[in-house]
């Protein structure tokens, strides 16, 4: 995406110096840190799990298998001391595999509630576009109202909550395309690339060191999930911290407007059949807040919106028939419509 230089970098709150607590800043930079030790680049994919756990967001990655999205999560729920659960989506799951059931005691002859894996602070939805669109709409109430229906009881999920989906962009048998209404409820949705040349040869330096675990009377070779380092680095307190600095980061009026000016676009492209909602704005707004916190600033800059547009944008729009049929793409028409953009919001 393009992205605006902007002339001055000064706090606009009076003094010209950034207001964000060094502790934050330190804490931030440990949990990058600390991900660095187990997985190689994806420094970008990194803020973007971070900017969804402060904003209480939820994020799709998209890429193919063996880049490293389910050893992220799990080393980013460590690092900060967050409970993690794993679901493998696949064509024969239920909702009551994911968030639970009603099982009847024999003893007592009275039905106890079975919690599921969702009943945790960092929930990965591994193939998510594996599962049966009813197992995909039993997410919906958990992700946007942080609580689980079981039979006629209402449960308060775990604060913080994080739901870090993954599906494959290139595989297509036995997968069902994630509806409108499933993908508006993802704060985020990241597109995972190969890495360079230069992080691919790390990692398999890195895997060429790996020896064995020793297990009962045998052994196992080790993965980099055995590298993981389960001492956290930060505490939940420190998380709340974080998520409060991010509410603090200042939002001009000129940054709202252009916001809502590319979200508006959205919805009058000739090219585009599907705008965004008013969700994409609050996206949009949330995650520049938080990117701005993460590169120690307490307010917010154009290059923020460039920076996150496509992730928080993309996955909401739909083109139109004839759009495709002349070969265009999501991206591609984004991308014209923020070049057209891009001098306006120069100005924020």
């Amino acid at each position: 995406m393009s992205k605006t230089k902007t002339k001055s970098k000064t706090s606009p709150k009076g003094n010209g110096q950034t207001l964000v607590d060094q502790a934050t800043i330190d804490f931030i930079k440990a949990i990058r840190e600390r991900v660095a030790t187990v997985v190689v680049g994806q420094e970008v994919v990194v803020e973007r799990l971070l900017i969804a756990l402060f904003t209480g967001g939820h994020v799709l990655l998209q890429g193919v298998p063996g880049i490293a999205k389910t050893l992220l999560a799990s080393t980013l729920s460590k690092a900060i001391d967050l409970q993690f659960s794993r679901v493998q989506f696949t064509i024969d799951l239920l909702p009551s595999d994911i968030l639970g059931s009603e099982i009847l005691d024999q003893r007592t002859n009275e039905f106890e509630v079975n919690k599921g894996p969702i009943f945790t602070n960092l929930l990965l939805a591994d193939e998510i576009n594996r599962a049966a669109p009813k197992v995909q709409g039993a997410l919906l109430e958990a992700m946007q109202e942080r609580k689980v229906t079981i039979a006629k009881n209402t449960f308060t999920l775990p604060a913080p909550f994080l739901v870090i989906a993954t599906q494959n962009p290139v595989e297509q048998a036995g997968t069902f395309e994630l509806p409108e209404a499933q993908l508006d409820r993802f704060m985020l949705m990241h597109r995972l690339s190969y890495p360079n040349a230069s992080e691919e040869k790390e990692i398999l330096r890195r895997n060429a060191k790996l020896g064995v675990k020793k297990s009962a009377k045998g052994a196992i070779a080790m993965t980099e999930f055995d590298t993981i380092d389960d001492k956290p680095v930060g505490s939940s307190d420190q998380l709340v911290k974080a998520m409060e600095a991010v509410h603090s980061v200042h939002v001009s009026d000129a940054f709202i407007n252009h916001v809502v000016e590319i979200v508006g676009r959205t919805r009058s492209h000739p090219s585009i059949e599907l705008g965004c909602s008013p969700r994409a704005g609050i996206a949009l707004i949330k995650s520049s807040r938080a990117r701005a916190l993460i590169h120690g600033r307490d307010y917010v800059i154009p290059d923020d919106l460039f920076a996150l547009a496509e992730d928080a944008l993309l996955h909401r729009i739909r083109l139109k028939y004839e759009a495709l049929a002349d070969g265009l793409d999501g991206a591609t028409v984004l991308q014209g419509l923020l070049n057209e953009s891009d001098q306006r919001v120069a100005g924020v």
